[in-house]
């Protein structure tokens, strides 16, 4: 019941920083809407009569049918004002691989699939303007959801709520997003509703290479200190990262070779769970408007 109230505060702190965002004024603030990067990858490879040319060498006669199918979406609202700062991001992703053999049934598999919507507010309590670039920092508050677009087999959709409190430093030269907060979190995709806490702390990065050229990291981790509900599913830590390389070809529309990296320890698995991707997409950006 607690965990619950708190998430409810964290919620009040979000609507009532909106409010007052929306009665403030300020020449140098104001709204700005940033497509920041909708990318897809296909590869589809199709093949005919492989049991034919089963014994040949080359591999393009005898291979599996198979395609490949990835797509990324990354949109986010921000309002600036004198004091606050306002953030609403929806990132959507989904990556799926058919394999058809000749012989025997088709395979299908889902390399990532997630839906996230975060409403975020930062109080800028300090300016910092001669350490790495600048940057403001100070507390903040969020909330978040997290869904899928399919379900796997015999495994519910994912539905996860949580909510933030911490510290953090954003909107800098080259720190985008620096912070530290307390986790809770209510996941809602078993038939047990569980209630968890954890502490996490993230970084998001940017750095100009040169005109057309930029490169991007992020990191997070996630430690979970508490479960309400006792279950096989349950996770004690989770890691990600990830970098990527941003050439800009035409206009708006760049070249990007990544790495994505996530693992994860269940809590009561021996293993670690673990899951690269590393691949090169085309990707468009722009921002919509401008403060």
């Amino acid at each position: 019941m607690i965990r619950k109230t708190i998430l409810v505060v964290i919620a009040g702190v979000l609507l009532h920083g909106a409010a007052g965002l929306a009665k403030a004024q300020d020449d140098a603030g104001g709204w700005q809407l940033d497509l920041k990067r909708v990318s897809l990858n296909l590869n589809s490879t199709q093949v005919k009569n492989a049991d034919v040319y089963v014994d040949f060498s080359d591999s393009r006669l005898n291979a599996d049918s198979q395609t490949l199918i990835q797509g990324f979406a990354d949109f986010e609202a921000s309002y600036k004002a004198p004091k606050y700062f306002w953030s609403n991001e929806f990132i959507a992703e989904y990556g799926k691989t058919t394999i058809k053999p000749q012989q025997g049934d088709e395979t299908k598999t889902e390399s990532v699939d997630r839906i996230i919507f975060t409403s975020d507010i930062a109080y800028n309590l300090w300016k910092i303007e001669d350490f790495f670039g600048g940057f403001d920092a100070g507390p903040f508050a969020n909330v978040s959801y997290e869904t899928e677009f399919t379900s796997q087999d015999n495994v519910p959709y994912r539905k996860l709520l949580r909510g933030r409190l911490g510290a953090k430093a954003y909107e800098g030269k080259y720190v985008k997003s620096l912070y530290g907060a307390v986790v809770f979190e209510e996941d809602f995709t078993y038939l047990e509703n569980s209630t968890n806490i954890a502490w996490e702390v993230g970084l998001k990065m940017e750095q100009p290479i040169r005109d057309g050229v930029s490169a991007s990291y992020g990191l997070l981790f996630r430690d979970y200190v508490s479960h309400s509900e006792d279950l096989f599913t349950n996770l004690d830590y989770t890691f990600e990262a990830n970098a990527r390389m941003d050439v800009l070809v035409y206009k708006n529309l760049s070249i990007a070779p990544f790495i994505n990296y996530y693992m994860a320890q269940g809590q009561y698995t021996e293993s670690l769970g673990q899951n690269v991707f590393v691949g090169v997409s085309f990707s468009f950006g722009k921002i919509l408007r401008k403060r």
